[in-house]
């Protein structure tokens, strides 16, 4: 193998891992939630805990989402799994559709230490800009399997508008 491919092979493996951290960046940027831990979230105390990088105060989770649009209809799923769903609001206002909540941490009924903490509880908001005026009041949404589903029915039904610009 000559030095020239080493490098090209370098230099390919570099385009690669910036690529993927670019594409992560920005489809990650609107799934990122931050989760602010309050009295009811029922956090372990820092001492209980072993896991140097444990930050209560400094939750933050991905929600991932999906936006499915179709004639009639905007279809929104977010994943959030280990919510009750009694612990989570949803509001439709405006252009936008906001849905927040509180995860709280439940503890282990033996003694014990936690050595990691990798999920974040507190309460969050989530904000998911909607693409077309919805009805609010024929809005329906279901939880299940960690993934609340929101049907959000189009004010006036039909297909996305695409609009063809000249230039002049």
């Amino acid at each position: 193998m000559k030095i020239q491919e080493i490098k090209e092979g370098f230099g390919n493996l570099l385009d690669s891992v910036a690529e993927g951290w670019h594409h992560l960046r920005e489809s990650a940027a609107n799934a990122l939630t931050r989760f602010k831990p309050g009295q009811q979230t029922q956090l372990p105390a820092r001492e209980e805990i072993d896991d140097p990088l444990y930050l209560p105060a400094r939750g933050w989770s991905m929600l991932g989402g999906e936006v499915f649009e179709d004639d009639t209809r905007l279809v929104v799923r977010l994943e959030m799994p280990g919510m009750d769903k009694q612990n989570i609001a949803i509001d439709v206002r405006d252009d936008a559709l906001v849905v927040s909540g509180e995860k709280r941490f439940e503890r282990e009924s033996t003694e014990g230490r936690w050595r990691v903490m990798q999920c974040a509880y507190g309460s969050f908001r989530r904000v998911v800009p909607l693409a077309a005026p919805v009805d609010a009041d024929q809005t329906r949404a279901s939880y299940r399997n960690g993934v609340l589903r929101i049907d959000l029915p189009k004010v006036a039904p039909g297909k996305p508008k695409s609009i063809n610009i000249k230039l002049t």
